[in-house]
């Protein structure tokens, strides 16, 4: 989920072909090779390990899809995500000798870590395809090494019909804004917010992000941060997160730290709640769980400065990597350019996984897309996003995961706001080199 990347503004053009966020299944039987590949017959497994729970279902049709066009070659897929740790089932994979030839790597840090296993996908024929955007988290050295699975953003989800029967007219992009359209929703007896912090990366990745993508600039603050120059403590933007935070929680549902991404997501889409902190990644499941709901995306705000405010973060969740030992990665390279070169494959991408796409050559339509996508797109379009951190924090996902922890201790009232940013900067010069 579960899971960006530095954005700093995103251009029409990126946009003119802009690709979706997380539970675990049991390895799937799926697809293979490359119309023409595998010469002489030769019977070849692709083990495909990847965590995102959305497009399980889909991804294994598109691989049988792939098996059909190339006779001898088989996908065997395995998702692990959702509130699962990824990162330590791939780890455990590679130590316990059962390596995929195929995984996902989110960049900066995470590439860092696993660069001695990645395959230089630099000379493949997608590459002059892939949105701007896109290249800087795979990148070292003047070589790419992973592909692109979509773009997303992320914000408050808001029900439309819930609002206007609490009659509120205008969106709200102030932190004070917020905090009346939440009375006014208690007030006609909907819970404003249902709030899903049992999974460590709605706090970790996502919402921690926030008072990072507001700093002026955020790379040079997390640059100030490493040099040990820049300090969590003190800085306004993360004072002003606070209050978001804690306006969540006074608005918010009765056992944040009890429910798991599901249960978010299906209380969301059923009305229980009329916002939730989530992405578009979560169109398909809100869409199944009630197909006559009426969504959109709110900005978070952080402050009364509305303008500054009305963004949305927006980047790259995760890229396709391919295991560089592996005595299948040519195959594995030929499957990942089938997947978005050819039409079945674009096709499955935008309107069975509902991804926005971060290739130029796949089109993307908001009709088939949804709401929560057309949105992402139309603030990509207008420059008004925000970027994703937090593959450049200290550790990765280590960092993530004890800032969440934190932040649970802090729900939880077993931390107060100073304990809390305490806490963060202790992290983060912890496990800084």
């Amino acid at each position: 989920m579960k899971k960006k990347i530095g954005i700093i503004g995103m251009t029409t053009v990126m946009l003119a072909s802009l690709l979706v966020g997380c539970a675990k299944s049991e390895p799937t039987p799926g697809a293979g090779g490359t119309t023409g590949g595998n010469a002489g017959n030769k019977q070849v497994t692709l083990k495909m390990f990847q965590f995102k729970v959305e497009i399980a279902e889909p991804l294994a049709k598109l691989a049988a899809e792939y098996e059909k066009a190339n006779p001898g070659v088989k996908i065997q897929i395995d998702t692990v995500g959702g509130g699962s740790d990824y990162g330590a089932a791939l780890m455990a994979k590679f130590n316990s000798g059962d390596k995929p030839d195929i995984f996902n790597n989110g960049g900066f840090s995470d590439l860092d870590k696993w660069i001695e296993h990645l395959e230089d996908l630099s000379d493949q024929p997608w590459v002059k395809d892939m949105v701007t955007v896109a290249k800087e988290p795979m990148t070292k050295d003047g070589k790419l090494y992973g592909q692109p699975l979509n773009l997303e953003g992320y914000g408050f989800l808001y029900n439309k019909d819930l609002f206007a029967q609490a009659g509120i007219t205008e969106l709200p992009k102030t932190l004070s804004q917020l905090e009346a359209a939440a009375q006014k929703l208690q007030a006609k007896g909907v819970t404003p917010f249902v709030n899903g912090y049992g999974e460590w990366w709605v706090l970790g990745n996502h919402f921690v992000n926030l008072p990072f993508a507001y700093q002026p600039d955020p790379n040079a603050f997390i640059d100030s941060l490493n040099k040990g120059t820049g300090k969590i403590q003190g800085n306004a933007t993360f004072d002003n997160w606070v209050k978001l935070f804690d306006l969540q929680l006074k608005y918010g549902n009765k056992n944040p730290l009890q429910t798991d991404y599901k249960t978010q997501v299906t209380e969301f889409a059923t009305g229980k709640a009329a916002m939730t902190q989530q992405g578009n990644w979560t169109q398909l499941q809100i869409t199944q769980t009630n197909p006559n709901i009426k969504v959109g995306f709110l900005p978070m705000p952080i402050s009364e400065d509305a303008a500054a405010n009305d963004k949305l973060p927006v980047g790259v969740p995760n890229n396709w990597v391919i295991n560089k030992n592996s005595p299948n990665k040519e195959e594995a390279k030929k499957f990942l350019n089938w997947m978005v070169t050819s039409d079945i494959g674009k096709k499955y991408i935008t309107e069975e996984f509902k991804f926005i796409p971060a290739f130029t050559n796949i089109p993307a339509d908001e009709k088939i897309l949804g709401p929560l996508a057309a949105d992402i797109m139309k603030y990509s379009k207008d420059n008004k996003t925000l970027s994703w951190n937090w593959f450049k924090f200290p550790g990765g996902e280590a960092s993530s995961k004890k800032f969440a922890a934190t932040m649970q201790a802090y729900v939880a009232k077993q931390k107060t706001k100073d304990q809390m940013l305490d806490e963060f900067q202790k992290t983060w010069e912890s496990l800084k080199k």
